[in-house]
């Protein structure tokens, strides 16, 4: 497998998280964080802050906390996405639509799970309580988890 290095930010301010509606692109219509792949000489911390001001026009760069990894594979691919998942308490700026995303509103207490990829809904929940984790989530197509596991660790764990 090919190993790709991407970011995924959840913005939490006031109870309210600042999701995204995906316009274009891998999870085009589906509800997410901010986020995308880590370039070439850039820090996956920096990466994470590029991609939330391009993609929403708001800056997390004072906000960020790491909260996880990811790894995902789909079944038939080549390609193992490592995802750098961070949590944002606040910003600076007003979200703004871009090409690829539509920045929108959702109470912390009811993420939009149904719209949004299915593995969400299992470590969403742990970012929002303060804690980190650990998972590795295997697909068929977009829709159909066909194996995973999911950890608490600790944040050394993940810093590493």
């Amino acid at each position: 497998l090919v190993r790709k290095l991407y970011t995924l930010v959840v913005i939490k301010q006031n109870e309210q998280l600042l999701l995204g509606f995906k316009k274009r692109g891998f999870g085009m219509n589906k509800i997410n964080g901010f986020g995308g792949k880590v370039e070439p000489g850039e820090t996956i911390r920096d990466a994470a802050i590029r991609e939330v001001t391009e993609e929403s026009g708001v800056d997390v760069s004072s906000n960020l906390r790491k909260a996880g990894i990811l790894e995902f594979t789909f079944e038939g691919e080549s390609v193992l996405m490592e995802v750098h998942v961070f949590e944002a308490d606040g910003f600076t700026g007003t979200p703004v639509e871009s090409d690829e995303m539509r920045p929108e509103w959702y109470p912390v207490s009811n993420p939009p799970f149904d719209r949004m990829w299915l593995d969400d809904k299992l470590w969403i929940p742990i970012l929002l309580k303060g804690s980190c984790f650990r998972g590795v989530f295997h697909f068929r197509g977009h829709e159909t988890i066909l194996s995973h596991t999911l950890s608490e660790v600790s944040l050394k764990e993940i810093d590493a």
